[in-house]
């Protein structure tokens, strides 16, 4: 997809970032609304602005690729199901060891919004925990760059074993993705 060669793309869907300087990276890179959080209190005020947003354009979470962007991206989707979501990679996040979406290259910004994934309550479990140690996600001495590598490599962002486990099910990654991308990993030595 080259839909913004010559010119900005522009996003129906609210954005929801944590602050102005995200904001200003993703008007860098797309034309969009968004709405900051603030933080990760993430309040009532913010929920409710969300929530509208979501009935009347939809809404795109991208957060920061670290435990409080994952907090607010958690807290977000749980009061306002039906949510997308977008992930940039760590390593696409992070300048001079501060990680944030506002370090992201508008190239970053607009494969991310590309790439978005929608959540799927109750959705059916197509990858078991076995195919998750089976894999080497879990109890494994290099599991958590096997579950980066995996994570950029579906575009469904970095997170622990159990969270690997419901983030599968929740965006409906196939058994092929999966083994699409662990043969990938396997083929390419890790590559978080």
């Amino acid at each position: 997809m080259r839909f913004w060669e010559g010119r900005k793309k522009m996003i129906k869907e609210l954005i929801v970032v944590e602050g102005k300087s995200d904001t200003v990276a993703i008007k860098r890179a797309v034309q969009a609304d968004t709405i900051e959080t603030g933080g990760s209190a993430v309040d009532r005020t913010v929920i409710a602005k969300i929530t509208l947003a979501m009935e009347r354009r939809g809404v795109i979470i991208l957060t920061d690729p670290d435990h409080a962007g994952e907090r607010i991206r958690k807290i977000v989707s749980t009061k306002v199901p039906g949510c997308k979501h977008a992930f940039i990679p760590e390593k696409d996040a992070t300048r001079k060891g501060d990680i944030g979406v506002e370090n992201a290259s508008p190239e970053a910004i607009r494969h991310a919004l590309e790439n978005v994934h929608t959540s799927f309550e109750g959705a059916p479990i197509l990858i078991e925990i076995a195919d998750l140690m089976e894999a080497g996600m879990l109890v494994n001495s290099n599991a958590a760059e096997r579950r980066m590598a995996l994570g950029n490599l579906l575009g469904i962002g970095y997170c622990n074993g159990k969270q690997l486990y419901k983030r599968l099910a929740m965006f409906g990654i196939t058994r092929e993705e999966f083994a699409c991308a662990l043969a990938q990993i396997d083929l390419g030595g890790i590559t978080s």
